[in-house]
């Protein structure tokens, strides 16, 4: 865990829980592309910037999910390299009480403020075309979360950051995490027409062809989708569904399940209601959801 590997001439990534990019400025000067998921993260890089006597100038968040922008305070502090995040993703990595209270719909109780939901608070600035590196381009993947981005390097290195997971992945766990269905799946398609000399998506194996990958994921969003239209044959407040989902799944609920899954499964309610494939009617003073 945490080894540098290669994939061009000036870029890399640190094999880690979200693989964190590098690219090589200059023969001193280096950034990262996301920082890993907490301080130890943060150190560990820069022990392998130490180890290479290379200077960190900044670090480009890709979003604002903790694991990715973990280890940016530490780093920021270490190295006073300036930090950069999209749009609202940069309001979260600047207050990072905004993730779990997001997923929770309210104040988060202390089982979901700790460092897997809410990083430390890091001094970030708004990204855009004028902050990234010369060559660089800011590629949008919005659907995982607010305003994801991915870049594509000058060596045609393009790092995709969570839109897509690896077939293992999908095939453990079932059901990710996504904020947007519609426009994620929007993403997965632009995704599936990319080119590049490598892809280095945070969740899944570098890989030069992307495309498969892609339709895997798309494949198992239309899944989901399926079995919820199923579930709801007739009414259901959204508890039950989530119990049925994750009973058909055979997951396991715990504080952090509920809400990453649960806010995943609210955003497949509201994709279903505006395609029209589900009606909702309130009954008893419940919100229930029923197929069309």
């Amino acid at each position: 865990m945490y080894e540098l590997i290669q994939v061009s001439e000036r870029n890399y990534y640190i094999q880690s829980p979200a693989k964190i990019g590098l690219t090589k400025l200059n023969d001193h000067n280096i950034c990262l592309i996301d920082s890993g998921n907490d301080k130890d993260a943060g150190r560990k890089v820069r022990q392998l910037l130490d180890a290479n006597g290379w200077q960190l100038t900044a670090i480009y968040n890709t979003h604002a999910n903790a694991d990715h922008i973990g280890g940016n305070q530490y780093l920021q502090r270490q190295t006073g390299c300036k930090i950069y995040a999209p749009r609202i993703d940069c309001a979260f990595t600047r207050h990072p009480i905004l993730e779990p209270s997001f997923l929770y719909g309210g104040f988060p109780c202390k089982e979901l403020r700790h460092k897997f939901l809410m990083a430390q608070e890091s001094d970030a600035q708004e990204l855009t075309s004028e902050s990234i590196p010369e060559g660089f381009e800011i590629i949008p993947l919005p659907g995982h979360f607010f305003d994801m981005v991915g870049f594509r390097t000058p060596d045609d290195v393009v790092y995709l950051a969570d839109c897509l997971s690896s077939r293992e992945t999908l095939d453990k766990y079932q059901i990710n995490f996504i904020y947007d269905i519609d426009a994620y799946l929007k993403t997965l398609e632009m995704v599936k027409t990319m080119q590049a000399k490598m892809f280095v998506p945070s969740h899944a194996a570098a890989s030069e062809e992307i495309a498969s990958l892609a339709q895997y994921n798309i494949n198992k969003v239309l899944e989901i989708a399926e079995k919820i239209i199923d579930i709801c044959q007739h009414p259901l407040c959204f508890e039950s569904i989530l119990k049925e989902l994750f009973d058909n799944y055979g997951l396991s609920m715990n504080f952090e399940q509920y809400v990453l899954i649960g806010s995943t499964v609210r955003s497949y309610l509201t994709w279903l209601k505006d395609t029209g494939r589900l009606n909702y009617l309130f009954e008893n003073n419940m919100l229930l959801w029923q197929r069309v």
